[in-house]
């Protein structure tokens, strides 16, 4: 009998093995300012969204996975490079008005470049924030394709972005297209996938929905460039609108799903869905504290799943504690790549393949000045509209209403000093 198990586990590490030396395609789909409570499957009433939540309940649901940053570039930042946004020099958001010049530099390595090494061929559909001048365009830094628009947010029917500025590229140049960005972004991923079944691939689409402005199919355009703006969705429900936005991204999803199947190549592929980070006033975070732009768990407890039929087990519920830093060797490791050094993320390829725990590790989150560092379900809460550090026990209190700093006070002393070691080490040159 003793026997028989060792063979049967050798022959379990043997096919785990082989499925990942296959090289599995990788698709990662980011929505943009998605709320905790904004899906169905997180227990939304509302909204419907079949085709995510099927990626959710056919693969792994995350219930504990965090956004690096409380806004949009620093977590794309902290995505496509492993690292803390700060580290990378992108700890606020890369605005229209005032960044034009700013953006991640071509030094840093990116996942995209490391697939491409591997013979990937990598594409980009959607929204970058990471620069606006073309030099930071997403081709020069690992993406052999991209289409979609380089700001914070786009008018979704003429893709004017927030300064009166034209933003849709194909690649380094400007390239106006009609269509609802949605659809758009959508309709390019599908079409990548198809021109590309015989090679293995790296995709990221990267969704605008169900971010500002609230616009569905049928609304008018509000942006014309210079600066000509009208009010946005005037005379209708804003509600039902987000619903609309959130639904019209999930049938998008569904297509890229369905072709995945039509061409077989669903068990050679693992889906990554998430948010960049929590979500605002227009939708839901559930029972979570706060909202996008806070370090309280509403601002960067996401929305999470993976899916891969032949890899991942259908059904599981993951609270392990995960961040979007942690996808980008979690993505080396499943194609095979040595793991860069320097990176701050670890990889979960091994939780996500046979459930193992992921190691302890302290966790970090500012924005604003204001900070918070996780150890376990410990999280502690430099506030700068408060003047005391608080303290939560997020194993018993999610919703962080029950302050415990005056009952633990050398645990609140120990997680400060850590928070000052990693600001130190992440930003020394803001310090």
């Amino acid at each position: 009998m003793f026997a028989l198990l060792i063979i049967a586990a050798l022959t379990l590490s043997c096919n785990e093995k082989q499925k990942v030396q296959e090289r599995p395609n990788i698709i990662i789909i980011m929505a943009d300012d998605l709320g905790y409570g904004d899906l169905s499957i997180y227990g939304n009433k509302k909204i419907q969204t079949p085709s995510i939540d099927r990626l959710g309940n056919e693969g792994i649901l995350m219930t504990d996975f965090h956004s690096n940053g409380s806004v949009c570039s620093p977590t794309r930042a902290a995505l496509i490079t492993g690292k803390y946004q700060q580290r990378v020099g992108i700890s606020g958001v890369i605005t229209a008005k005032s960044h034009r010049d700013k953006g991640l530099s071509l030094a840093e390595k990116t996942f995209a470049e490391s697939a491409k090494k591997a013979g990937y061929k990598t594409g980009i559909f959607g929204k970058w924030h990471l620069g606006y001048d073309p030099k930071f365009n997403p081709i020069y830094q690992g993406f052999d394709e991209y289409i979609g628009f380089v700001s914070g947010n786009v008018d979704y029917h003429s893709h004017v972005d927030q300064e009166g500025f034209e933003d849709w590229w194909k690649g380094s140049e400007l390239k106006i297209e009609e269509g609802y960005s949605t659809d758009l972004i959508s309709k390019h991923a599908v079409d990548f996938i198809e021109r590309n079944k015989d090679e293995s691939f790296l995709l990221y689409i990267a969704h605008e929905a169900p971010h500002y402005p609230i616009q569905g199919r049928k609304s008018k355009a509000t942006r014309k460039v210079g600066g000509d703006f009208s009010p946005v969705n005037k005379g209708q429900n804003k509600a039902e609108l987000y619903k609309e936005m959130i639904e019209v991204m999930d049938e998008g999803i569904g297509h890229v799903l369905q072709t995945l199947e039509k061409l077989e190549l669903d068990k050679k592929t693992v889906v990554f869905f998430f948010s960049d980070n929590g979500g605002t006033k227009s939708g839901s975070n559930g029972s979570l504290k706060g909202f996008k732009g806070s370090v309280w768990e509403g601002g960067h407890r996401v929305a999470a799943m993976v899916w891969s039929p032949e890899l991942i087990a259908a059904g599981q519920i993951s609270n392990q504690t995960l961040m979007t830093m942690d996808v980008y060797p979690t993505i080396a490791d499943l194609i095979g790549l040595e793991i860069p050094k320097g990176l701050d993320g670890i990889s979960f390829k091994d939780h996500l393949l046979s459930g193992k725990k992921m190691t302890e590790r302290l966790l970090f989150w500012e924005f604003n000045s204001s900070v918070a560092i996780r150890k376990n379900q410990w999280k502690l809460v430099i506030n700068r509209k408060e003047k005391l550090p608080q303290l939560f026990n997020l194993e018993e209190d999610i919703g962080e209403n029950n302050d415990l700093a005056n009952e633990h006070p050398e645990m609140v002393e120990e997680m400060i000093k850590q928070i000052k070691i990693w600001q130190k080490e992440v930003a020394p040159e803001a310090k």
